[in-house]
């Protein structure tokens, strides 16, 4: 299980530098955005696999969470639900829930970006949902072609959401403090004169492709 200081340090690296670093992989897709573009999250997943049009088992699923987790709710893509809203956002704040991820809709934006609390959903809706179909918590989910199991951590911010898995965390923070220090010296180069294309030896593939 990965500590707070991993998952702080893993925050603090950013979903783009996370995605290079462990070879190109865990990138959710580009239509999840945050609600608030100035926030981030991060922390283990809570899964949760939901029906559309109903919140059932988002209820269930916040008795469950411990202080820390990211619900990371696999409600099928459906965009004419708000199966949460600011009322599961106060009640999420209260149990220490790190945020939220869902693969569907959410509403009262404006209420949950005042209280501050990290929503990456596909869009907003205004329109209720049931409360009838049980889901799951805790299993396997997939989010386009990304596998999520429960505890793997889920990384947020205006760049959008990584997924590292939970027995790869300390390669992955390795390998982005690798990444940082590699990219923190090009930019010492080019505040001193070099051009990316010196650095990263393009001349040649320049040249190959015609651009003299």
């Amino acid at each position: 299980m990965a500590s707070l200081g991993q998952i702080t340090e893993l925050r603090n690296f950013g979903a783009a530098t996370i995605h290079e670093a462990q070879g190109a992989k865990g990138a959710l897709d580009s239509g999840m955005k945050p609600i608030d573009p100035t926030s981030s999250l991060a922390g283990p997943a809570l899964t949760v696999d939901a029906r559309p049009a109903d919140n059932l088992i988002l209820h269930y699923a916040l008795l469950k969470a411990k202080p820390g987790d990211v619900l990371v709710v696999d409600a099928k893509g459906f965009m004419e639900a708000g199966p949460w809203g600011d009322v599961l956002t106060l009640q999420a704040m209260k149990a220490g829930i790190a945020g939220l991820v869902i693969n569907g809709c959410v509403r009262d934006a404006n209420s949950i970006i005042g209280m501050g609390f990290p929503v990456f959903c596909r869009g907003l809706s205004i329109k209720s949902t049931a409360k009838n179909q049980p889901g799951k918590v805790n299993i396997p989910i997939m989010m386009g072609d990304v596998f999520i199991h429960p505890g793997d951590i889920i990384v947020g911010d205006r760049d959008g959401l990584v997924v590292v898995a939970q027995d790869e965390v300390d390669s992955v923070i390795a390998s982005s403090r690798v990444r940082e220090q590699k990219e923190d010296q090009i930019r010492k180069a080019i505040e001193h004169g070099a051009t990316t294309a010196e650095l990263m030896k393009l001349a040649d593939t320049f040249q190959r492709h015609g651009l003299d």
